[in-house]
């Protein structure tokens, strides 16, 4: 089968493109604006990408159209497609079709941490010798494919995939999880976000349980006991066994060692049941392990199995990924979309400094790109979620797609409230925002000392901002050299 993919540079689709080229179909997609990972995973798969929505695509004559949700009515090559009359279904649906019916699926959802949860999951399984497939919603580091991809296709019966709230496409409005009739379903936590498609945080929990609904009674829920929201979810009605990770429930996390929280126990009914020494940072981050040793468990997994897949985790990409130190100074890019995902990322950091002697400072860089951060819906509590950084650097285009509809310094302005006037002549107001990417480099690169740790924070390609950063890093050291 030929199949032309509509959006195929979105995580999801790009992940679909994989798999369907894997299953030996032939794999031709287009999309606009398109940025690594995704376009650099298609390019390394040999799958075809046409640039733009150009009707002319028609004339590659495939058997079937798969529609991604970025693709909406008034799209050129979509009504080319309808008034046509030619064949198209929506990528979830297809997937559920072609590629997981038959398969014992594990998915993931939740409002943060559906990425980095689903790579751990895809990891342990593949340690424990499952040979899993997967389709992640970012890259993972370290399979023994010998290369790093978002999806894989196996013989094995074991599939594991973030499972999205967001729309299906613009036919069919439910969630993309319906699709999927997973086996095990995590459900790591849930808040408001979407604001372009959901009214409030109740159509989420909605969409929520429509997934609930659709896992078998021989199956598996694994719930975060600390989510209020995901507790209104699982009492609408729940008929598959439920076990809960958090604080003060079945499974939890204890750190031991050191502050850092880089090695925690794994505690089950109080008793210790494993212990896990990574990297990785961060409450959410043990949150994550705890429920996909849960999950992996349910596949026959055992914890101490698990634990010491996750010791050996390398991570994702975009989630805290250290782009390059240049001058002492640590760059970081990290997909955190929704102030709570900053909070995090910004708390997990300054965690582990404190644990390394609390010196280093933390210059946060934001891009508000999400459709619910342009949107506004967020903005009273961004300047809250950026409170531990030491410096604050925001993007804020008023032109072009990524343009926002509010104002990014006047949300940033708490920030700077109580800097005397002498402290802001010396080191300047703590949060500063530029409508051009070249000026917002530079600023930062004025602003960068030795031991400091910028991380850059977007859903989206931002501008070959790390790039830049560290190309004027180096052109600053070389000055430092010479002078």
């Amino acid at each position: 089968m030929h199949i032309h993919i509509l959006g195929i540079c979105g995580t999801f689709m790009g992940g679909l493109a994989v798999l369907a080229r894997a299953a030996g179909h032939r794999v031709t997609g287009c999309d606009a604006g398109v940025y690594p990972p995704m376009s650099t995973q298609l390019e390394a798969q040999d799958i075809a990408l046409i640039e733009g929505w150009d009707p002319a695509q028609l004339d590659l004559s495939p058997d079937l159209f798969v529609i991604g949700n970025v693709v909406s009515r008034g799209n050129p090559l979509m009504e080319a497609i309808l008034d046509a009359g030619l064949p198209y279904v929506s990528g979830p649906q297809w997937l559920a079709d072609h590629v997981l019916m038959d398969r014992a699926v594990l998915a993931v959802a939740g409002t943060h941490g559906k990425t980095t949860t689903t790579s751990m999951l895809a990891w342990i399984l593949e340690q424990a010798g499952l040979n899993p497939g997967f389709l992640i919603g970012g890259v993972p580091s370290g399979f023994a494919s010998g290369f790093t991809t978002s999806a894989r296709l196996t013989d094995a019966p074991w599939f594991v995939i973030e499972a999205d709230e967001y729309d299906t496409a613009f036919f069919d409005k439910r969630s993309k999880f319906v699709h999927y009739r997973p086996r095990v379903a995590v459900l790591n936590n849930l808040e408001y976000d979407h604001a372009d498609i959901f009214p409030d945080l109740a159509a989420i929990e909605t969409q929520f349980h429509h997934l609930v609904r659709t896992v078998p009674s021989n199956g598996l829920l694994v719930v975060n006991g600390e989510s209020e929201a995901l507790a209104h979810v699982v009492a609408r009605g729940c008929w598959t066994p439920v076990e809960r990770f958090g604080n003060g429930v079945d499974w939890m996390a204890r750190v031991a060692g050191d502050d850092s929280g880089s090695t925690f126990e794994v505690l089950h009914d109080g008793e210790v049941v494993g212990r896990i020494e990574w990297a990785l940072q961060g409450a959410h981050n043990r949150a994550n392990a705890l429920a996909s040793v849960i999950a992996a468990r349910h596949a026959g997994v055992t914890v101490e199995q698990a634990c010491e897949a996750l010791s050996r985790f390398e991570g994702v990409k975009r989630r805290m990924e250290v782009r390059g130190t240049i001058d002492g100074v640590t760059v970081y890019d990290d997909f955190a979309h929704h102030p709570t995902a900053i909070a995090t990322t910004i708390g997990g950091l300054r965690q582990r400094l404190v644990a390394e002697g609390g010196a280093s400072r933390i210059v946060a860089v934001v891009e508000p790109r999400s459709n619910t951060m342009k949107l506004g819906t967020m903005k009273e509590a961004l300047a809250a979620s950026l409170v531990e950084a030491d410096r604050v650097f925001g993007y804020g285009a008023k032109q072009g797609r990524d343009a926002l509809g509010w104002n990014l310094a006047q949300a940033l302005a708490p920030l700077n409230e109580g800097i005397s006037g002498e402290d802001r002549s010396k080191q300047g107001s703590k949060a500063a925002v530029f409508e051009d990417i070249e000026q917002l480099v530079a600023a930062i690169v004025v602003v960068a000392q030795p031991g400091d740790h910028v991380v850059v924070m977007s859903n989206g390609g931002f501008g070959g901002i790390h790039a830049k950063l560290l190309t004027a890093l180096q052109l600053r050291a070389a000055r430092k050299a010479q002078s």
